[in-house]
């Protein structure tokens, strides 16, 4: 699968692009906000999105449905630091269908994978 990684950290970006790698998926590009996610989105047509909810300039959760209106079948996995229950619940009503919670694991990454994998 196709992933495209969106967070402000590069440390962060950098750890999943390395974990998803050694799983065996395919990382196309990065991005460091929503406005950037949007506009990669368009070009690069991942089929995953890991995105995080608090970033400068468009946070994740504004993203969402901009990304969704481009690329209906994208699959948004949020990845956050906040693991709080009120805005995990308004990620996936607006369209995000799984979540991890920073730090993660290479294991809990694996099976959101396989969770993704199963929806396609």
């Amino acid at each position: 699968m196709k992933v495209l990684i969106v967070d402000d950290a590069a440390i962060t970006r950098l750890l999943l692009t390395n974990m998803l790698c050694e799983l065996g998926y395919d990382v196309i590009g990065e991005a460091v906000d929503g406005l950037d996610a949007v506009v990669k989105c368009k070009n690069l047509m991942p089929e995953v999105v890991f995105l995080d909810i608090t970033m400068p300039g468009m946070d994740g959760l504004t993203a969402i449905p901009k990304l969704l209106k481009h690329n209906p079948e994208i699959k948004i996995v949020i990845c956050s630091a906040m693991a709080q229950r009120n805005i995990v619940v308004e990620a996936i009503q607006k369209g995000a269908v799984n979540y991890i919670v920073k730090p993660f694991q290479k294991e809990t990454l694996h099976r959101v994978m396989k969770e993704v994998q199963g929806m396609a």
